[in-house]
């Protein structure tokens, strides 16, 4: 027996099995999160001033919920959260980005996988001998074709894995803005139900006032009549009244557009929205409020997470495009089949088959892959800076809502002392009116100034409220202290 040789085709198929032994390799940045910082990025100031009843404290110990929004222990609020998840257009709207981006991430993975294609033709043919110089008629015949084709690319530089290690940071940024917009989402529409509550109490407030100065006005009336009062204190009544109405519109015209809002954040139309029943007094302010360290936060915002993500995703697309300049390698193999009738495939004249390695290395691209890759490095460092500025920001927003909240703290105090001076102000005045020692437009007048700052003191009770929310939602809203991300 002879010793058949082994052709051209092994030595070719030897080296390309020994460089995918050798396995690959992955050119360009291999992706490292970049390190929390080590200062501080915010300090938190000290609470001092609020009554006993509503004092707050920073606490580094206390866990923010996920469902944070119970803390304020309304049945009322936690129903209208429920019903904005339930319908938001704009969460469904991330929910199906994110979504798309796993399905672009499962389609970039079946890069993976070998490519087998079969094909099946059958085609009317007449040749033309004239056209390689014979003078023989020409001919018409059938030809039908069958055959399969498998192609397998060999990732030795990795850019396949590249491509799909962007996809992948790509889902991770959707699903960190699937996060930012559940945050948002909350975050809003708690805000607004305090705004709607306080706006109702206040316009129930400012009615009431109203009421009282008619009626005081009513007294001076009288007053003049007998003699006892002049007519200047009259006009200056009528002067308050006036001013006390000059408020009662843009107020009617906040609430009804954050009615609206609330309607819009739920998925409903303003037109079809029943407004929810609440008095701000329903509300519990949270007494307690978590203080993530700087270096924690960039681990739980989802607007940083988000930013990361991009981060990762631009260091990827620096690995494609460097990997693009290298040579791409394939292993290929076909089948094929011809004949003139359905019935004859296969024949033996007719059968086609070829099996091998390819190689494609670009050599002159007109600068186009050198650009790209510069192009992508480019992009990377925008990734890193914009990374930063959120950074930066996120910081910025918590040490303004920690200042803010110690300043609630102080107004709320002093809009409670002004309003427990015009009470006391208000019972010595009805106790004088009792004994005979002040009239009754005095008492009137008292009350009035009683529900003025009623009014001031419900402003700074809601502005303490909104502002725990959005330390809430500057401190990421908890969402990794839950089971399962939202």
């Amino acid at each position: 027996m002879r010793r058949r040789h082994p052709g051209p085709i092994a030595p070719a198929l030897a080296a390309v099995l020994g460089m995918v032994l050798l396995g690959g390799c992955m050119v360009g940045p291999d992706f490292v999160r970049p390190p929390p910082p080590d200062e501080a990025g915010y300090a938190a100031p000290a609470l001092h001033g609020a009554a006993d009843d509503l004092a707050q404290r920073f606490s580094a110990d206390a866990t923010l919920p996920p469902d944070w929004w119970r803390l304020f222990a309304s049945p009322v609020l936690d129903a209208q959260v429920e019903r904005a998840l339930a319908h938001s257009p704009t969460l469904a709207a991330a929910t199906a980005a994110l979504r798309q981006s796993e399905d672009a991430l499962r389609a970039g993975q079946g890069a993976y996988w070998p490519q087998v294609e079969l094909d099946a033709g059958a085609t009317r043919e007449r040749s033309a001998p004239a056209a390689s110089g014979s003078s023989l008629p020409g001919s018409v015949f059938s030809v039908y074709t069958a055959g399969a084709g498998v192609r397998y690319a060999i990732d030795l530089f990795g850019r396949r894995a590249r491509r799909t290690e962007a996809l992948g940071a790509a889902v991770e940024v959707q699903r960190q803005q699937r996060h930012a917009a559940y945050l948002a989402l909350t975050a809003n529409v708690v805000q607004t139900t305090i705004a709607c509550a306080a706006y109702e109490d206040q316009a129930r407030l400012i009615d009431e006032a109203l009421e009282l100065q008619r009626e005081q006005l009513r007294a001076l009336q009288a007053q003049e009549r007998g003699g006892t009062a002049g007519h200047a204190s009259v006009l200056q009544q009528e002067a308050q009244i006036a001013a006390t109405q000059a408020t009662r519109a843009p107020l009617r015209q906040r609430l009804e557009q954050a009615r609206h809002l609330l309607a819009v954040l739920e998925g409903a139309s303003p037109g079809d929205w029943v407004p929810p029943a609440l008095r701000l007094d329903e509300l519990k302010l949270p007494h307690e409020l978590p203080l993530s360290l700087s270096s924690a936060l960039v681990r739980q915002r989802p607007d940083i997470l988000a930013a990361e993500a991009q981060l990762h995703q631009a260091s990827a697309e620096v690995g494609v495009a460097t990997a693009a300049l290298y040579p791409d390698i394939s292993l290929g193999a076909s089948y094929l089949d011809a004949g003139s009738r359905w019935n004859r495939l296969p024949a033996a004249n007719g059968r086609f088959w070829s099996v091998g390695p390819s190689v494609t290395l670009p050599l002159f691209e007109g600068g186009a892959l050198h650009y790209a890759e510069r192009a992508a490095e480019e992009a990377h460092g925008q990734a890193l800076a914009a990374y930063r500025q959120t950074v930066l920001e996120a910081f910025g927003q918590v040490a303004d809502r920690l200042v803010a909240i110690a300043q609630d703290a102080e107004l709320d105090r002093a809009e409670a002392d002004a309003l427990d001076a015009a009470r006391r102000a208000l019972a010595l005045t009805r106790a004088q009116e009792r004994a005979g020692l002040a009239a009754g437009v005095d008492r009137l007048g008292a009350e009035v100034q009683a529900r003025v700052a009623a009014i001031a003191r419900l402003q700074a009770l809601a502005l303490r409220h909104q502002d725990t929310v959005a330390l809430y939602a500057a401190l990421g809203g908890g969402w990794w202290n839950g089971a399962e991300a939202p």
